[in-house]
């Protein structure tokens, strides 16, 4: 089970607490439809999972072990700082101007008193991390999702997402990293921290494991968008 894959099951298992969603035959219909080249997303499905099953996982599995819990939060911590300078532009562009407040108060005060976000402290402030992209911001302007699309090692998505990882990744330090060796490495401990905080998700997996993450994306992704108002035909 590749990372961003996992990442969308563990939000699945938020919303089915949240909004009592399940993976009923209607919902797994609906997803088919809105998967027209299922034969191309299954090979490229099949290939990111081999990647993880005998490269990222055993990685993920090394770090953890190795690393101390209090490091482990920490480098996850900073990634998540990082992360809020998207959402603070993505709340923006979605008009939401309360949730920019806040995501400007979290990178501030956990970029400062936080040590570059290593702690959280904004959290104990009660301001609480968004979780916005490109893509929630082109679906909120309107923009329909599109096929459901998996990528070459970065997983699920649609044409509509896809699309939105563009400007997004100018809203990482990447692009802007000169020395290549560095910028390697960092994006590799992240994928690798990313990979080892999901391990625990995998007991979710049930059934077809591409049906199971084909749904759980579309599902959250629609939720996103909504901000939690799915349709009750959905």
């Amino acid at each position: 089970m590749h990372v961003i894959g996992a990442r969308w099951i563990v939000r699945l298992g938020s919303l089915m607490a949240l909004v009592g969603l399940s993976l009923a035959p209607a919902m797994s219909q609906a997803a088919s439809e809105d998967d027209p080249w299922e034969g191309f997303n299954r090979t490229i499905f099949r290939f990111n999972d081999t990647l993880d099953i005998y490269a990222l996982k055993p990685l993920a599995k090394g770090y953890q072990a190795i690393t101390p819990q209090f490091l482990e939060d920490g480098v996850h911590n900073v990634f998540g700082n990082i992360g809020d300078v998207g959402n603070l532009a993505n709340n923006v562009l979605q008009g939401k101007l309360h949730d920019a407040g806040v995501d400007t108060g979290r990178v501030i005060f956990n970029t400062t008193f936080g040590l570059l976000g290593f702690f959280d402290v904004a959290k104990h402030m009660g301001l609480q991390k968004s979780d916005e992209d490109f893509g929630q911001t082109l679906g909120v302007w309107g923009l329909n999702s599109g096929p459901y699309l998996v990528i070459p090692f970065l997983g699920p998505s649609t044409v509509r997402d896809a699309a939105g990882r563009v400007p997004d990744s100018f809203l990482t330090p990447y692009p802007y990293m000169d020395h290549v060796a560095t910028r390697n490495v960092t994006m590799a401990v992240r994928a690798i921290d990313t990979r080892a905080s999901l391990l625990p998700a995998e007991r979710l997996v049930s059934g077809d494991k591409y049906i199971f993450i084909r749904n759980a994306y579309l599902q959250s992704r629609e939720f996103k968008v909504r901000d939690g108002e799915v349709e009750d035909d959905f």
